[in-house]
């Protein structure tokens, strides 16, 4: 492989790229964002790389959110940090918002786990105790309202 890589630029950076991929999935951002810190001499190159890759489906930023998603839930976090998240890795809003409401989960319910999770079954005596829970789950990333239903039957 060495002998095509030093004869062609696009074979070397559409190998780094797919070694990349095959260790976790990224956002195109991402890749290039890593490709150009190694290649920084190849920017056109780079671009003309990820358009095939995501031609070839081997690089999706959709199939990237769902993954990332599924990672984010399983730490807790709610919508609007992933959201977030996935904005600040080159993710399109219409892309956060396809891969959240195809996700399938119930933000309610993983606010009242989390909060679960953290306190136990201690259940909350005072306002300021709220006040805490609530920033907590903020911080977070769940909304309002998905913060108020964990408290309602306190």
């Amino acid at each position: 492989m060495s002998d095509i890589e030093a004869k062609d630029p696009l074979a070397l950076l559409r190998f780094r790229a797919m070694d990349l991929l095959a260790r976790r999935e990224h956002s195109a951002h991402e890749l290039e964002t890593k490709l150009a810190t190694k290649f920084p001499e190849s920017e056109e190159h780079i671009a003309q790389v990820l358009s095939e890759l995501q031609r070839d489906n081997l690089q999706s930023d959709r199939r990237f959110a769902e993954a990332f998603i599924a990672s984010r839930i399983r730490k807790g976090q709610g919508p609007y940090r992933i959201s977030q998240e996935l904005q600040q890795r080159g993710v399109t809003s219409g892309d956060t918002k396809e891969a959240l409401a195809s996700c399938g989960q119930d933000w309610f319910q993983l606010a009242a786990e989390v909060v679960k999770r953290k306190y136990g079954g201690t259940p909350c005596n005072s306002f300021q105790e709220q006040a805490r829970r609530s920033r907590f789950l903020q911080y977070r990333g769940f909304s309002g309202e998905q913060i108020r239903s964990c408290f309602d039957d306190d």
